[in-house]
């Protein structure tokens, strides 16, 4: 099985990935009888010039509908497509919004007001300005950064019917740190719809999983071990989950960034400084219902560092583990109870 690359339609790379053993199981349990891995579908390919993978109990007409859906989000959310719904919203055409960008949208603000400002969707100009924008050339000008916040905000918008409404029409939109994930949210809603109850479906790093894998136990995710400047097939696991029902993603800076004068600047920026984070959380895990949501919070627990990070999940109760600049880890009780025994 392949594994995955860095996606240039996203904000944060992908640093899960699938064990080559990825279908065996973690122990006994068997809700659909022996053979379950006769009757499984797998496909693997390119999409927004990210890996995918998808494993389901179906049939294989269904992976190439995933593929349609996956077209159909792009269309809608990737900002390196000109012709792209965001893409015309950020230029101020007078343009409807659909129900892919409005389902983004909203998450997005909900979890923006949770992380208090972590995560924001509108940091596309600055994200631009450190170089991990479209083109990915470093342009980095400090002096402007203060202008730049200033077009920045998602509670500056809102959507009033089917129109995104700007108080200031420079406002851009990068849904990078959560359209992977909502892909993976959307193929498994076409896969239910399709009567498919066991599927496990991969882009780019995140991940949405139901039922039970072939062998017919959870579906057993590795994480990758954070190395600076590791090359993108060299990877170590930290820790193996065994998970389903829920979507996963990981966030971390140690392999999307920048190096000058010395000093490394992550993918990850601000939106109070508007300058690239630097704390002391080098690796996000989150579990969530969905992928989207897990894409996201990622993303904010990266931003908002590990004391931000704990706080923050006081209330959410998620299966989150951090891994710290000093190799030290925390992961949340819930995030253990998924940490296979064996």
């Amino acid at each position: 099985m392949k594994k995955s690359t860095f996606a240039l339609i996203s904000g944060v790379f992908a640093i899960i990935f699938m064990l080559p053993a990825l279908l065996s199981s973690c122990g006994g349990r068997d809700k659909g009888g022996a053979g379950l891995s006769d009757s499984y579908t797998k496909a693997e390919g390119m999409i927004w010039n990210t890996a995918y993978h998808f494993t389901f109990r179906g049939p294989e007409s269904l992976a190439d509908s995933a593929i349609k859906v996956l077209e159909e989000v792009g269309r809608s959310l990737n900002v390196f497509d000109t012709t792209s719904l965001v893409s015309r919203v950020n230029r101020g055409d007078s343009v409807p919004v659909n129900t892919d960008f409005i389902r983004v949208y909203v998450t997005s603000k909900r979890i923006n007001k949770i992380s208090k400002g972590a995560f924001d969707p509108t940091l596309g100009p600055l994200i631009a300005a450190w170089g991990f924008g479209p083109g990915h050339k470093a342009t980095s000008d400090t002096a402007r950064i203060d202008s730049l916040l200033a077009i920045c905000g998602i509670q500056k918008t809102r959507i009033s019917h089917d129109a995104l409404v700007k108080e200031n029409q420079a406002i851009s939109f990068n849904f990078s740190a959560i359209a992977k994930g909502y892909g993976c949210d959307r193929v498994a809603e076409m896969l239910s719809d399709n009567g498919v109850k066991d599927y496990l479906i991969e882009i780019g790093g995140e991940i949405r999983a139901a039922g039970v894998s072939p062998s017919g136990d959870d579906w057993r995710i590795s994480v990758d071990r954070p190395v600076i400047g590791a090359p993108a097939d060299s990877r170590e696991a930290a820790c193996i989950v065994a998970f389903t029902d829920m979507g996963m993603a990981t966030s971390g800076n140690y392999r999307n960034f920048h190096s000058e004068g010395g000093k490394i600047y992550g993918h990850t920026i601000s939106s109070q400084t508007g300058r690239p984070v630097q704390t002391d959380v080098i690796s996000a895990t989150v579990l969530a219902p969905t992928a989207m949501e897990a894409d996201a919070l990622a993303t904010a627990f990266m931003a908002t560092g590990s004391e931000g990070a704990r706080e923050m999940n006081k209330s959410l109760r998620l299966p989150v583990m951090l891994i710290l600049t000093d190799s030290t880890v925390w992961s949340s009780p819930q995030f253990e109870a998924l940490m296979p025994k064996e």
